[in-house]
């Protein structure tokens, strides 16, 4: 059986809600996937027909915690070979890390030589 340690949701940086979008992107290419069994597909299926299903317990917190379990269950269910391929895809996909703008100008002159000096427009 194949190692699963490293197979859990992955973040790429951005916090929570940057996790969960990702996440939710990856579920949605797996569905789109013909390598991915059609039974397995049946899963988030199932967790968002729960939702239109009226169930005992009153809120959302039942709703979401079925719902992030189906498809933390349908994420470990597929292929792992394809999951880490629209990993892949989805982290090239990703805009970069916000950063200040004086970080990013210390970034781009490094090991640069600044010259200072004035100018001027004469006719």
């Amino acid at each position: 059986m194949p190692d699963k340690k490293d197979r859990g949701i992955e973040t790429y940086g951005g916090g929570f809600f940057n996790g969960l979008t990702n996440h939710l992107k990856l579920v949605l290419r797996l569905m789109g996937d013909r390598r991915v069994s059609p039974l397995v597909k049946l899963i988030p299926v199932g967790t968002l027909a729960y939702l239109v299903i009226p169930d005992l317990i009153i809120g959302p917190f039942d709703d979401a915690a079925i719902i992030g379990l189906g498809l933390y269950i349908f994420v470990e269910l597929c292929p792992q070979d394809v999951v880490e391929e629209h990993r892949a895809a989805l982290a090239g996909t990703i805009p970069g890390q916000w950063r200040d703008s004086q970080q990013v100008e210390d970034q781009s002159r490094e090991g640069e030589e600044v010259i200072d000096a004035e100018f001027r427009d004469e006719p």
